[in-house]
């Protein structure tokens, strides 16, 4: 992108391994991901794709036998790699937000949702950046901007006083009362109603458009993904095997997967009675071996497919694909 101004985000070959017993597992690999300020980036893929595990490995939230590693992750310029755990914490706690799929575990039941969003505000007011203001207020406010209506009454309730769509609204509240730099959406619409869906994606645009973050929005529905992304990256058994511009994808996917993800949703959106999926599974983490990943799945594999991991080939300069055919 000729231009364009340098990336928020940069990783290049970023892989994730758990220990598991005596053997290890390969989660994620090879991943190459940038995101700009006020840019929405989707992942996604299918469950066990490895979506969430990148999202939390940036947020160093991964449990204790995650082993992570990167040629590189930079984030506004800084090394994330140089940073020692504490320095960490408080990126995380201003410039880095994530809002989790089950938005239960995101809160002290034995708090109120005003206290929650008064606490995340104090925080976000330590940055020289963001001065402070009416705690009180601003807590009503954000819940407003993310479509709760009378959030006065919301303020004094505790978590399980609210029903799943409110919950995940008034996390994506707190998340955004931070005003970061960068906010991960995890699956943030996992369980809920198409109505609460749709009202949580249009949540995210507002926020978007106010805000200038930017946004990596991890998804399984490529629908939901078009609708909301710049650009989208197609995720496989924990490596990116496509990237491109949302509009340019969907017209135009150059990797099987990716085709086949595309099929499907417009299936579901077209309600056919029955659907062609895509035949097998993912690959287990201790099985995979050196070659295409896909390929076992894939109608247009060969022998070459399986005998070697197909380097990324760039179709144009912001479209990146991992496949033999287009080598």
């Amino acid at each position: 992108m000729s231009g364009a101004a340098p990336p928020l985000l940069e990783l290049r070959d970023l892989a994730v391994r758990f220990r598991m017993g005596g053997a290890e597992v390969a989660a994620v690999r090879r991943v190459d991901l940038e995101i700009r300020r006020g840019e929405v980036l989707g992942i996604i893929g299918e469950s066990g794709s490895g979506k969430s595990v990148t999202g939390l490995a940036l947020l160093r939230l991964l449990p204790g036998h995650a082993m992570v590693s990167a040629e590189r992750m930079r984030f506004d310029g800084r090394d994330l790699q140089d940073l020692d755990d504490e320095s960490f914490r408080r990126l995380r706690g201003t410039h880095l937000a994530m809002v989790f799929q089950d938005p239960v575990g995101a809160f002290n039941p034995a708090k109120s949702i005003g206290w929650h969003l008064e606490h995340i505000m104090a925080r976000a007011a330590t940055r020289a950046d963001r001065p402070g203001h009416d705690l009180a207020a601003d807590a009503k406010r954000w819940l407003a901007d993310v479509g709760i209506p009378n959030p006065e009454r919301i303020l004094p309730l505790y978590p399980h006083q609210l029903s799943g769509g409110m919950l995940q609204r008034a996390l994506i509240a707190l998340s955004v009362a931070l005003q970061p730099d960068l906010l991960i959406a995890d699956e943030p619409t996992t369980n809920l109603d198409n109505i609460v869906e749709r009202q949580i994606i249009a949540v995210l645009r507002r926020l978007k458009a106010r805000l200038g973050s930017a946004i990596i929005f991890i998804t399984h529905d490529i629908s939901l993904a078009a609708g909301l992304c710049d650009r989208i990256a197609v995720m496989y058994a924990g490596e990116i095997v496509e990237t491109a511009p949302a509009a340019r994808l969907l017209a135009g996917p150059a990797h099987p997967y990716t085709a086949g993800l595309i099929e499907t949703a417009r299936q579901l959106d077209a309600r056919a009675d029955r659907l062609r999926e895509i035949p097998g599974e993912l690959p287990s983490g201790t099985l995979r071996g050196g070659g295409c990943l896909f390929a076992p799945r894939c109608g247009f594999a060969t022998e070459a497919c399986r005998s070697a991991p197909p380097p990324a080939v760039a179709l144009a300069p912001d479209h990146v694909v991992r496949c033999i055919r287009h080598g």
